[in-house]
């Protein structure tokens, strides 16, 4: 099958699809292996993005889905629905931040971290669809575990959570006040280098 037609069967599917679609399902479809699909889909992908296009062809997971450009929401929204715009405090972006590099994560786990009661919270990420239940932990009591969901992944433009940007070291000053980053990486060069010195003088004293 020549490529264009290819293409042209991949985006029909995502289209009147209107949601995620996974590799296996077009594999099948197209009778094709995973390999030639995923390099078919790179290029629509680029194709996607160049200017003045209005749809991009985005991963999630094992899946793709065909989505309307981000920058182009402010006039997209208003004409396909008119409800009110689900709104995401920031309490309840900490509390799904904390759960996206934790996953598995309880809510008294959650609660530790935070410092206060997430109830609420929680509940509104499960309404939005961002958090899911993911099963019994084996803690005494076996309280229920939290992670993200795909949704969570197609919102913020992930393709999996090995995306989400590393987190910054930091620690207190003695003035308490938070060193992030690059100071102490520069710490910890200076330290090796004096150990190393510190190793080579025993090593020449010997």
């Amino acid at each position: 099958m020549e490529i264009k037609k290819t293409k042209g069967i991949i985006e029909a599917i995502l289209f009147a699809a209107g949601r995620e679609v996974s590799q296996n399902e077009l594999m099948l479809e197209l009778e094709m292996p995973k390999e030639d699909l995923e390099q078919i889909v790179m290029q629509m992908q680029e194709e996607y993005k160049q200017e003045g296009r209005g749809i991009e062809l985005i991963k999630v997971g094992d899946a793709y889905q065909l989505c309307t450009k981000k920058e182009l929401h402010e006039y997209v929204y208003p004409v396909l629905d008119k409800r009110a715009k689900p709104k995401i405090s920031n309490a309840a972006l900490e509390t799904l931040s904390i759960i996206a590099y934790n996953p598995r994560i309880t809510r008294a786990e959650i609660e530790a971290i935070r410092g206060v009661n997430v109830d609420g919270c929680i509940y509104k990420l499960l309404e939005y669809g961002l958090i899911e239940e993911a099963g019994k932990s084996d803690l005494p009591g076996k309280p229920m575990t939290f992670a993200t969901t795909k949704e969570f992944l197609r919102m913020f433009g992930y393709n999996s959570l090995n995306d989400l940007p590393e987190l910054p070291r930091y620690k207190l000053d003695e003035n308490q006040q938070i060193v992030v980053d690059e100071i102490i990486e520069n710490e910890d060069i200076e330290k090796d280098k004096v150990e190393e010195s510190n190793s080579t003088e025993k090593v020449s004293v010997e």
